[in-house]
Order: structure tokens, then C-alpha cells, then sequence
């Protein structure tokens, strides 16, 4: 059998003008994770993204701390895979609430925030929304599951990294597990930064491990590392 680790992109600039960029902390975040997995001697024998910034400067920040230098040839290019990019959370949020919402600076915004982005998850994955600009739910599933497939079928026995978002992660725990609409949704809530999720899996089929795990950021040290946007 092989592992498959998933791993949610590091803290990214929620509320900014471009959410599509890691913070200092993301970043922090990304290669406190490679250190974590260099000192229990880790490699991967593949390694896929999505194509948005933040995917691609989560997993340089992880080569950096696997120690695999700072140049394409030396750690090797990923596979880009635009399936495993997020949903577009501001068109899914539109079609509840046509109208510009206030910066979520407070943490009622915040929770009014996440409660609208609720609703339009359930509208759009049961196909009474349709998002400006997205594709249809059926549509962003089989871009997570085409990869699963890709991985089923390219690397049997292997270890591979998958760096996507947590719309992407959630919906392939759903999928392996059969889980409702709904519940994929609440998984995709609380889902932190950098967290991993491992799947084993044969050319048959991905069989659940762990799901949201921090493991390199255990101890008071890294307390105040955890995140979730």
C-alpha cells in the first residue's frame, strides 16, 4: 500500500486585497512542517499541487524545511493539478448575499462571515446555486477525485504530498468516506492551516488515516501557530 499525506496550505491574508498570498506565519508555518518531517527522516517519491500561489509557496516552504535546497533541480518540480484548487469563496458567498460584505474584522463579522459561506457551500453542493465564474459541485468533486485516481493508479506503494486548500481536502475525505453534503462542509470549517491529512490507499481504492492533524506545531511553543484562515 501507499500514504498519501494532504496537507492544507500555511495561513494565507485572509481579508486582504489578495487572499492568494501566505503570511509571514503561513510561511512559518509550511516549513516548521518540512523540519518536522526531516527529523523523522521523510521523503516523498511525488508531490502535487494546486496552481494558486499559496499551494505552490506552502510546499517551497516545506522543501525548505526537508532541507532540499533552494533551486527547482534540487527538490524537483511538482505535478500542478487545477483540480485541487479552492472554491472562489466571495462568488459562493454571492449567491446568499448579493451585496458587499463588510471587512470581517470583528468576531461577529467573522461568524456571519463563515454562517453565510455555509449556506452557499450547501446551495451550490446540491446544485440549486451556481456560483459566478465556478464550476458546478459535480464538476470541482471530479477534479479531487481525478487526482485520487492519478494517485491510485501512477504510484502504487509510494509516498506522495498532496499541498492543496481545504475545499479540495474536505470534499476527498467526503468522497472516501460517504459522507453528506453537510458534513463535508462542517470538515471543511475546521480544517487548520498546514494540517495533514493521510490517506493508505492500494489501486482499488483510499482508506482514511488521520484527518487535521498539527503534529509539528505540538508544544507550547507553537501554541500561538495555529490557524485556520
Amino acid at each position: 500500500m501507499g500514504t498519501l499525506y494532504l496537507v492544507r496550505h500555511g495561513q494565507a491574508s485572509f481579508g486582504a486585497d489578495d487572499y492568494d498570498q501566505l503570511s509571514p506565519l503561513g510561511r512559518r508555518q509550511a516549513v516548521r512542517l518540512g523540519e518536522y518531517w526531516r527529523e523523522r527522516g521523510m521523503r516523498f517519491d511525488a508531490v502535487i499541487t494546486g496552481t494558486l500561489k499559496r499551494h505552490r509557496q506552502t510546499w517551497e516552504g516545506i522543501a525548505e524545511g526537508l532541507g532540499l535546497g533552494d533551486d527547482v533541480a534540487s527538490r524537483g518540480t511538482p505535478l500542478d493539478w487545477p483540480g485541487l484548487n479552492e472554491y472562489d469563496s466571495h462568488a459562493v458567498i454571492a449567491t446568499v448575499h448579493p451585496e458587499p460584505l463588510q471587512k470581517p474584522d470583528t468576531p461577529e463579522l467573522y461568524r456571519h462571515h463563515f454562517r453565510l459561506l455555509r449556506e452557499g457551500l450547501s446551495g451550490w453542493m446540491q446544485g440549486s446555486h451556481a456560483p459566478v465564474g465556478m464550476p458546478s459541485y459535480v464538476d470541482f468533486l471530479a477534479g479531487v477525485t481525478t487526482a485520487l485516481d492519478h494517485v491510485r493508479a501512477q504510484h502504487h506503494g509510494a509516498r506522495v504530498l498532496v499541498v492543496s486548500s481545504g475545499g479540495p481536502i474536505s470534499t476527498a475525505v467526503g468522497h472516501v468516506l460517504g459522507t453528506s453534503p453537510q458534513t463535508t462542509i462542517e470538515l471543511n470549517m475546521r480544517i487548520r492551516n498546514t494540517a495533514v491529512t493521510e490517506f493508505v490507499f492500494t489501486p482499488k481504492r483510499h482508506m482514511l488515516l488521520t484527518y487535521n492533524t498539527l503534529p509539528h506545531l505540538d508544544g507550547p511553543a507553537y501554541e500561538d501557530w495555529v490557524t485556520y484562515a
